[in-house]
């Protein structure tokens, strides 16, 4: 998804860490809150292995009106906010660095120390301290991972004002259509930039 595209829809995809590139076979549901300058932000997630869906508690604004529905498909590259008022589907490019962490290992990853045992919205968790660089920025984080999956139970950035985690979390099966565009959606397709003339 690109920042420059959707302004508002950065609030969540974007300047984060992101799924490893094969984040396994964990599926789960899950409470998500995300900090950023002050702002707190809320959301749903569905994951299976490489597909996440958020259902957001408060629309975003995409270049094509609100969407309370993202599905990100690495599979596919993309990332699809379901238009309900439309009945479309707007797909956006999407970039690994630009997703929601699911897995430990970060995109642009230099260094990695095992600070110690920890306890995550109950679950046993390891705290670690992460160095990262995305195109010649560097950011460290804070992350405690789940013992039992891998997932990324909770992300700290040290050098701002921005965390995610998880509030509540459920290990269980998710059904493929939730990754899957709603029945009836057509995919929208930009105006062609060159016309016809009678």
């Amino acid at each position: 998804m690109s920042l420059c595209l959707l302004g508002a829809a950065s609030v969540w995809s974007h300047e984060t860490a992101a799924a490893a590139s094969s984040p396994g076979s964990v599926e789960f549901s899950a409470s998500l809150v995300k900090r950023v300058e002050g702002r707190r932000f809320e959301a749903q997630v569905f994951a299976k292995n490489d597909r996440i869906r958020l259902e957001y508690k408060y629309a975003v604004k995409t270049e094509l009106g609100y969407s309370s529905i993202e599905i990100i498909r690495l599979d596919k590259r993309e990332s699809w906010f379901v238009l309900a008022q439309r009945r479309q589907i707007l797909p956006v490019p999407v970039k690994p660095e630009e997703i929601l962490p699911i897995q430990s290992n970060l995109p642009g990853e230099q260094s990695r120390t095992l600070i110690g045992d920890a306890t995550t919205i109950g679950r046993a968790s390891r705290l670690y301290e992460v160095g990262v660089d995305y195109n010649g920025r560097s950011e460290r984080f804070y992350e405690w991972v789940d013992v039992e999956t891998g997932i990324v139970l909770k992300l700290v950035s040290q050098d701002r004002d921005w965390s995610i985690e998880y509030v509540r979390i459920r290990l269980s099966p998710q059904p493929d259509y939730y990754f899957e565009a709603p029945t009836g959606y057509q995919r929208w397709l930009p105006p062609s930039s060159t016309r016809e003339r009678g």
